[in-house]
């Protein structure tokens, strides 16, 4: 199974934040679509493994504190989504009631 394989790689080539590899690179090593890298990395962090990221790419976290760094970066991420929605649904408005 490709998440596996991907912690696997993250754990042995890119321990701590210093290492982190770019979402390309990622890819490639693992043979692996953006789509799929996304779901994989989203499917360990729901069960435990501390993988983080950054602008830089992805790494397995080494320490509390690089875990913490990835929450506050997807914290921010949710924040601008929540923002994209409040506008997208104020303009719904635009369309007005016969528009569907």
């Amino acid at each position: 199974m490709k998440k596996d394989e991907l912690r696997y790689h993250l754990l042995h080539c890119c321990l701590g934040k210093k290492r982190a590899v770019s979402a390309t690179r990622l890819r490639g090593t693992v043979h692996i679509s953006e789509n799929e890298l996304r779901k994989a990395v989203n499917r360990l962090r729901r069960e435990g493994v501390p993988i983080g990221s950054d602008q830089t790419g992805y790494y397995y976290a080494q320490t509390a504190g690089e875990v913490y760094s990835t929450i506050k970066h997807l914290k921010k991420m949710r924040s601008g989504l929540d923002a994209a929605i409040e506008g997208l649904e104020g303009s719904l408005d635009s369309f007005g009631p016969d528009r569907g």
